[in-house]
């Protein structure tokens, strides 16, 4: 059975427009990686300057973690209740200035806490980005969208070696400093574009979904719901492994004998494989539906085939430094970022009013996990001087992470919906669904019906 499910785009706003949109998200993403990416890739530079060893550099990388927790339930919270187009450009400038703040530091401290502002206000790209995305697009197309918003964090990570190594002369100490205040301008100038691109009322209208949704969400059935749980899993799992090459992908790439500038090539180029796989991601996802899967199942297909890319991880550790390594990196890269699109997808399953908060939640719990792996991590790396069990272990945790959701989320679908573009009516009452034994909402489409 199909019922009618109202498009409630912003009135007098184009298809086009909505893909616009999307394409700013882009280039949110890529500001935000571009501010978190460029401590990254001088770490070398700046662990000698600053007399930091892996131990400091991976507590400032735990700060980082450990804000970016807060910030994303704090920041979720407001974007829920907020209204996104204020909420969002606000937190961009913040983290910005934090990014700035980076090139004036001196020692440890002062480069903690910048990396802690830093990492608290770019928690609240996610709830916004997400929160737009459900608002704009149905479901069927959200996957499609949500891979063009994270394929910025491949775009951002591909620019920021090329600023890198145009800018920082390797003979001139204290060079370093010049891409933090490149990158901060870069996000002043999109919170230009964002403010031309759209207006207040924009991310107002009501979103469809196919079931009411209580004021207040009950904790204690959210909280103990299956599809939840392997939410919390997936997240934890996938960015583990994409956190870990963002962080310690240069370090890495020095200790095999790799120069500066080689790595920062390098990187660029691992990046664009990145960029692809999230792209690729969500043009598979849309092609199999098309072609009759569901959109659950079509999902599932891809970030399985997705996760056995990143899996190659294991074989790279065995690669001595050469051409065969850095290929297999870049594939690895190409995996590792392609599984995100379809986890954003999962959890605009779950709610609508609450969007904001639950992505606060997911990262939350994310983040305070990363915090304790970045950790771990130096300290394997400083008592092995390797990075061979860490890497190893990356190369795994997404297929680990698919297992939890294929054995959490369940079959249960509800009924079909159809989303038809333009329609004023409200949905019939048989539209409606709650998936009580999970105790959260669902929407769900395939295709253009479900």
């Amino acid at each position: 059975m199909s019922v009618a499910v109202p498009d409630l785009r912003p009135p007098g706003r184009s298809r086009a427009w909505r893909w616009w949109v999307c394409g700013l998200l882009l280039l949110a993403t890529m500001v935000n990686y571009m501010d978190r990416l460029t401590l990254n890739l001088l770490a070398p530079r700046i662990q000698r300057e600053m007399h930091l060893n892996d131990i400091d550099y991976g507590n400032v990388e735990c700060g980082f973690a450990v804000a970016f927790a807060l910030g994303a339930i704090a920041v979720g919270w407001i974007a829920d209740r907020g209204n996104t187009y204020w909420v969002y450009p606000v937190t961009l400038l913040v983290w910005s200035a934090a990014g700035v703040a980076t090139g004036f530091t001196q020692g440890f401290f002062w480069l903690f806490v910048c990396r802690f502002v830093l990492g608290f206000a770019e928690s609240g790209h996610w709830p916004c980005a997400l929160r737009t995305t459900q608002h704009l697009l149905p479901p069927a197309e959200r996957t499609m969208g949500n891979s063009i918003l994270q394929s910025g964090a491949a775009f951002g990570s591909i620019i920021i070696p090329l600023i890198v190594y145009f800018t920082v002369d390797p003979a001139t100490a204290g060079s370093w400093r010049g891409p933090f205040l490149v990158v901060g301008a870069c996000g002043a100038s999109w919170a230009v574009l964002w403010a031309l691109s759209l207006r207040p009322r924009d991310l107002t209208t009501p979103v469809r979904q196919a079931a009411p949704e209580p004021e207040r969400l009950i904790v204690s059935r959210w909280l103990l719901a299956r599809r939840f749980v392997a939410l919390v899993v997936l997240v934890t799992l996938i960015n583990a492994t994409w956190h870990f090459f963002r962080v310690w992908l240069s370090p890495l790439l020095a200790q095999l004998g790799y120069e500066e500038r080689e790595r920062n090539l390098f990187i660029s180029a691992y990046y664009v494989a990145a960029g692809l796989g999230s792209l690729s991601a969500g043009y598979f996802t849309l092609l199999l539906t098309r072609r009759g899967l569901s959109v659950h199942v079509s999902r599932l297909a891809v970030f399985l085939a997705y996760g056995l890319l990143t899996g190659l991880a294991v074989w790279a550790t065995f690669l001595p430094a050469g051409p065969l390594l850095l290929a297999v990196l870049l594939v690895v890269g190409f995996g590792s970022l392609g599984v995100f699109p379809a986890y954003y997808s999962f959890s605009q399953e779950l709610t609508v009013r609450r969007q904001g908060l639950l992505t606060g939640v997911l990262g939350f719990a994310c983040w305070m996990a990363l915090a304790a792996w970045q950790v771990i991590i130096s300290h394997v790396k400083t008592y092995t001087n390797s990075f061979s069990a860490c890497m190893i272990l990356s190369g795994v945790l997404p297929l680990i992470g698919f297992v939890a959701l294929v054995v959490l989320w369940g079959r249960d679908e509800p009924r079909t919906v159809k989303w038809v573009a333009g329609s004023t009516d409200d949905s019939p009452a048989d539209a409606r669904d709650m998936d009580h034994a999970d105790g959260v909402l669902t929407a769900h489409g395939k295709g253009i019906t479900r």
